[in-house]
């Protein structure tokens, strides 16, 4: 076993714990992907896979309150809830984008999406929000 003398391992202590210190005020974390963002409108909630980085930091974002683009905007699937149960659809989350604003033919409420009143392919609530952001287990 090779010992260092005192010194050394002083030294390399503090360098460590500077070199710590810099990342943690420094550093950002990289978002967990997948993650699952929860959003609410009028009571109502239903859950989005977060595919990308970028699409975590924007939810993110909103739950914060930044102003950036509010509406979540993507392609119904139907026939299973995946991360969206007890729902019997998601949106597919290789189609998720966020934007600013948007036709009305896509937005309402999850259970016009689930009753099929939306009969649109694409889901871009206007009102929603977001409630939480979480990795997906």
């Amino acid at each position: 076993m090779v010992r260092f003398p005192l010194r050394a391992r002083v030294v390399g202590a503090l360098a460590a714990a500077a070199l710590a210190g810099l990342c943690a005020t420094g550093c950002a974390s990289q978002p967990v992907v997948p993650s699952v963002a929860t959003f609410e409108i009028q009571g109502q909630t239903f859950r989005i896979e977060l595919a990308t980085p970028e699409l975590v930091r924007h939810a993110e974002q909103l739950l914060q309150g930044a102003e950036v683009a509010p509406i979540p905007v993507g392609r119904i699937v139907r026939g299973s809830g995946s991360v969206n149960e007890p729902w019997s659809w998601h949106i597919d989350p290789a189609s998720l984008e966020f934007a600013d604003f948007t036709t009305e033919v896509c937005d309402g409420l999850p259970q016009f999406v689930e009753d099929r009143t939306l009969t649109s392919d694409t889901y871009c609530p206007w009102m929603a929000r977001v409630v939480s952001v979480e990795p997906l287990r």
